[in-house]
Protein backbone atom coordinates (compact mmCIF):
# COMPACT_ATOMS: atom_id res chain seq x y z
CA UNK A 1 0.00 0.00 0.00
CA UNK A 2 1.15 3.55 -0.73
CA UNK A 3 0.32 5.40 2.49
CA UNK A 4 1.15 8.87 1.16
CA UNK A 5 2.93 10.72 -1.61
CA UNK A 6 5.20 13.67 -0.99
CA UNK A 7 6.53 16.06 -3.61
CA UNK A 8 5.88 19.14 -5.69
CA UNK A 9 2.36 19.70 -7.01
CA UNK A 10 2.92 19.69 -10.78
CA UNK A 11 -0.71 20.15 -11.84
CA UNK A 12 -4.22 20.32 -10.42
CA UNK A 13 -7.64 19.94 -12.02
CA UNK A 14 -11.28 19.61 -10.94
CA UNK A 15 -10.93 15.91 -10.07
CA UNK A 16 -7.31 15.36 -9.16
CA UNK A 17 -3.68 16.43 -9.08
CA UNK A 18 -0.26 15.33 -10.30
CA UNK A 19 2.45 15.09 -7.66
CA UNK A 20 6.06 15.12 -8.84
CA UNK A 21 7.82 12.55 -6.67
CA UNK A 22 11.55 12.58 -7.53
CA UNK A 23 10.85 13.16 -11.22
CA UNK A 24 7.90 10.78 -11.49
CA UNK A 25 4.48 12.38 -11.91
CA UNK A 26 1.90 10.47 -9.90
CA UNK A 27 -1.74 11.10 -10.83
CA UNK A 28 -3.88 11.26 -7.68
CA UNK A 29 -7.69 11.35 -7.74
CA UNK A 30 -8.69 13.75 -4.95
CA UNK A 31 -11.62 14.97 -2.96
CA UNK A 32 -12.45 18.69 -3.32
CA UNK A 33 -11.19 19.26 0.23
CA UNK A 34 -7.81 17.84 -0.74
CA UNK A 35 -7.61 19.93 -3.90
CA UNK A 36 -8.44 23.07 -1.94
CA UNK A 37 -5.28 22.58 0.10
CA UNK A 38 -2.90 22.03 -2.82
CA UNK A 39 -0.91 24.77 -4.57
CA UNK A 40 0.68 24.15 -7.96
CA UNK A 41 4.46 24.52 -7.65
CA UNK A 42 4.51 23.98 -3.88
CA UNK A 43 5.46 20.93 -1.86
CA UNK A 44 2.69 18.73 -0.47
CA UNK A 45 2.25 15.47 1.39
CA UNK A 46 -1.00 13.73 0.55
CA UNK A 47 -2.34 10.65 2.40
CA UNK A 48 -3.30 8.10 -0.25
CA UNK A 49 -5.11 4.83 -0.85
CA UNK A 50 -4.15 2.59 -3.79
CA UNK A 51 -7.02 0.75 -5.47
CA UNK A 52 -5.92 -2.21 -7.58
CA UNK A 53 -8.11 -3.53 -10.39
CA UNK A 54 -7.37 -6.06 -13.14
CA UNK A 55 -6.87 -3.30 -15.68
CA UNK A 56 -5.79 -0.34 -13.55
CA UNK A 57 -3.93 1.01 -10.54
CA UNK A 58 -5.60 4.14 -9.20
CA UNK A 59 -4.21 6.34 -6.45
CA UNK A 60 -6.74 8.33 -4.41
CA UNK A 61 -5.62 11.28 -2.28
CA UNK A 62 -7.11 12.88 0.82
CA UNK A 63 -6.91 15.95 3.00
CA UNK A 64 -5.95 13.89 6.06
CA UNK A 65 -5.72 10.37 7.44
CA UNK A 66 -9.28 10.46 8.77
CA UNK A 67 -10.71 11.14 5.32
CA UNK A 68 -8.67 8.22 3.93
CA UNK A 69 -9.86 5.91 6.71
CA UNK A 70 -13.51 6.74 6.03
CA UNK A 71 -12.93 6.27 2.28
CA UNK A 72 -11.64 2.75 2.89
CA UNK A 73 -14.40 1.89 5.38
CA UNK A 74 -17.11 3.06 2.98
CA UNK A 75 -15.93 0.50 0.43
CA UNK A 76 -16.61 -2.36 2.83
CA UNK A 77 -20.33 -1.81 2.17
CA UNK A 78 -21.73 -3.83 -0.71
CA UNK A 79 -22.24 -1.75 -3.82
CA UNK A 80 -19.82 1.00 -2.74
CA UNK A 81 -16.72 1.22 -4.91
CA UNK A 82 -13.91 3.78 -4.78
CA UNK A 83 -15.65 6.26 -7.13
CA UNK A 84 -18.83 6.28 -5.08
CA UNK A 85 -16.86 6.51 -1.83
CA UNK A 86 -15.00 9.52 -3.22
CA UNK A 87 -18.31 11.09 -4.29
CA UNK A 88 -19.64 10.62 -0.75
CA UNK A 89 -16.63 12.49 0.64
CA UNK A 90 -17.09 15.21 -1.98
CA UNK A 91 -20.60 15.87 -0.64
CA UNK A 92 -20.08 15.21 3.09
CA UNK A 93 -17.18 15.52 5.52
CA UNK A 94 -16.10 12.33 7.35
CA UNK A 95 -17.96 13.40 10.50
CA UNK A 96 -21.08 14.31 8.52
CA UNK A 97 -21.04 10.81 7.02
CA UNK A 98 -20.59 9.25 10.43
CA UNK A 99 -23.53 11.26 11.73
CA UNK A 100 -25.72 10.42 8.74
CA UNK A 101 -25.04 6.70 9.13
CA UNK A 102 -25.34 6.60 12.92
CA UNK A 103 -28.63 8.55 12.91
CA UNK A 104 -29.99 6.78 9.79
CA UNK A 105 -30.26 10.10 7.95
CA UNK A 106 -31.22 8.69 4.55
CA UNK A 107 -31.95 12.16 3.18
CA UNK A 108 -28.33 13.21 3.70
CA UNK A 109 -26.98 10.04 2.10
CA UNK A 110 -29.22 10.28 -0.96
CA UNK A 111 -27.77 13.74 -1.71
CA UNK A 112 -24.79 11.85 -3.07
CA UNK A 113 -25.15 11.19 -6.82
CA UNK A 114 -25.56 7.45 -7.35
CA UNK A 115 -27.14 6.66 -3.98
CA UNK A 116 -30.87 5.96 -3.86
CA UNK A 117 -33.04 5.21 -0.86
CA UNK A 118 -32.38 1.46 -0.94
CA UNK A 119 -28.66 2.04 -1.31
CA UNK A 120 -28.70 4.46 1.62
CA UNK A 121 -30.55 1.91 3.77
CA UNK A 122 -27.98 -0.74 2.90
CA UNK A 123 -25.10 1.60 3.75
CA UNK A 124 -26.65 2.41 7.13
CA UNK A 125 -27.22 -1.27 7.88
CA UNK A 126 -23.71 -2.36 6.93
CA UNK A 127 -21.65 0.59 8.18
CA UNK A 128 -23.33 1.76 11.37
CA UNK A 129 -21.03 -0.25 13.61
CA UNK A 130 -17.93 0.18 11.45
CA UNK A 131 -17.97 3.97 11.06
CA UNK A 132 -19.08 4.81 14.60
CA UNK A 133 -20.11 8.31 15.67
CA UNK A 134 -18.51 11.68 14.80
CA UNK A 135 -14.91 12.04 15.95
CA UNK A 136 -13.92 15.11 18.00
CA UNK A 137 -17.35 16.61 17.34
CA UNK A 138 -19.35 18.76 19.72
CA UNK A 139 -22.63 17.21 18.60
CA UNK A 140 -23.72 20.23 16.57
CA UNK A 141 -25.07 20.03 13.04
CA UNK A 142 -22.23 20.24 10.55
CA UNK A 143 -24.67 21.86 8.14
CA UNK A 144 -25.62 24.63 10.59
CA UNK A 145 -25.83 28.23 9.35
CA UNK A 146 -22.44 29.04 10.88
CA UNK A 147 -20.94 26.86 8.20
CA UNK A 148 -23.34 27.87 5.44
CA UNK A 149 -22.11 27.32 1.90
CA UNK A 150 -18.67 25.88 2.76
CA UNK A 151 -18.36 24.98 -0.93
CA UNK A 152 -17.60 28.62 -1.74
CA UNK A 153 -14.16 28.49 -0.10
CA UNK A 154 -13.36 25.10 -1.66
CA UNK A 155 -14.33 26.17 -5.18
CA UNK A 156 -12.55 29.52 -4.85
CA UNK A 157 -9.37 27.80 -3.66
CA UNK A 158 -9.62 25.24 -6.44
CA UNK A 159 -9.82 27.99 -9.07
CA UNK A 160 -6.84 29.83 -7.60
CA UNK A 161 -4.86 26.57 -7.62
CA UNK A 162 -5.67 26.25 -11.32
CA UNK A 163 -4.12 29.65 -12.00
CA UNK A 164 -7.07 32.06 -11.88
CA UNK A 165 -6.78 35.27 -9.89
CA UNK A 166 -8.63 35.55 -6.59
CA UNK A 167 -10.77 38.29 -8.10
CA UNK A 168 -11.85 36.15 -11.08
CA UNK A 169 -12.39 33.16 -8.79
CA UNK A 170 -14.67 35.17 -6.49
CA UNK A 171 -16.68 36.42 -9.46
CA UNK A 172 -17.12 32.89 -10.80
CA UNK A 173 -18.18 31.59 -7.37
CA UNK A 174 -20.77 34.38 -7.10
CA UNK A 175 -22.10 33.51 -10.56
CA UNK A 176 -22.42 29.84 -9.66
CA UNK A 177 -24.16 30.72 -6.38
CA UNK A 178 -26.66 32.88 -8.29
CA UNK A 179 -27.49 29.95 -10.59
CA UNK A 180 -28.29 27.73 -7.59
CA UNK A 181 -31.17 30.03 -6.63
CA UNK A 182 -31.68 28.40 -3.25
CA UNK A 183 -31.96 24.89 -4.69
CA UNK A 184 -30.13 21.77 -3.57
CA UNK A 185 -26.36 22.26 -3.63
CA UNK A 186 -24.51 19.90 -6.03
CA UNK A 187 -21.18 18.25 -5.08
CA UNK A 188 -18.19 20.59 -4.90
CA UNK A 189 -16.55 18.95 -7.94
CA UNK A 190 -19.63 19.78 -10.04
CA UNK A 191 -19.65 23.35 -8.73
CA UNK A 192 -15.98 23.71 -9.62
CA UNK A 193 -16.66 22.54 -13.16
CA UNK A 194 -19.52 25.07 -13.44
CA UNK A 195 -17.21 27.84 -12.26
CA UNK A 196 -14.58 26.83 -14.82
CA UNK A 197 -17.17 27.00 -17.59
CA UNK A 198 -18.11 30.53 -16.56
CA UNK A 199 -14.46 31.60 -16.56
CA UNK A 200 -13.95 30.05 -19.99
CA UNK A 201 -16.74 32.11 -21.56
CA UNK A 202 -15.56 35.16 -23.53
Amino acid sequence: MIAFVSGRVAAAGPDGAVIDVHGVGLSVQCTPTTLAGLRVGEQAQVPTSLVVREDSLTLFGFADDDERTVFELLQTASGVGPRLALAMLAVHSPNALRRAVSTEDLTALTKVPGIGKKGAQRIVLELRDRLGGPVGDDGGDLRAPARAEPWRDQVQMGLVNLGWSARDADAAVDAVAADLDGGETPPVAALLRSALKKLSKP
